[in-house]
């Protein structure tokens, strides 16, 4: 059952904890977060803001370009985050992801971890203020009457 921020958190905890490769989904925009916690000495793990993949194989077929000198993994796992970004980190799942890259890759990766928070904000701010102006996918339901 789901608990106060809408998925069964210990169940996500479980994903970040076990997957070698994780997407996240989320509902305000399209764009995922894609870790990838495999490293190896010289080749730290990555962390990325990209775009949705049109099938499970071009996923696989992405990773393999973005990471040439890992084989395939074995499964990619995901989750859905139906809530904001700010939600994302009270509940400390930012926390567990974060810490897991940095725990596998060192201090010099805690960078790429605050740049991706920072780009899946600033994606989430686009998109609500693309709503409140009803931009490109939005349709304004009540329109003030003007004089």
């Amino acid at each position: 059952m789901p608990d106060d921020y809408g998925v069964e958190l210990e169940e996500v905890f479980e994903i970040i904890e076990a997957s070698e490769v994780l997407i996240v989904r989320f509902h305000l925009f399209s764009r995922r977060l894609l870790v990838d916690y495999r490293a190896r000495p010289g080749q730290p793990p990555v962390i990325r803001v990209v775009a949705p993949a049109e099938s499970i194989e071009e996923r696989f077929r992405s990773i393999k370009e973005m990471r040439p000198n890992f084989a395939l993994p074995e499964k990619v796992m995901s989750f859905y985050w139906p809530r904001t970004i700010r939600v994302l980190e009270e509940s400390g799942t930012w926390g567990r992801i974060a810490g897991r890259f940095v725990a596998v890759g060192g201090d010099d990766v805690s960078d790429e971890a605050d740049i991706a928070l920072r780009e899946l904000q600033a994606l989430e701010r686009l998109e609500v203020a693309e709503a409140i102006r009803g931009g490109h996918q939005y349709q304004t339901m009540w329109e003030r009457q003007r004089p």
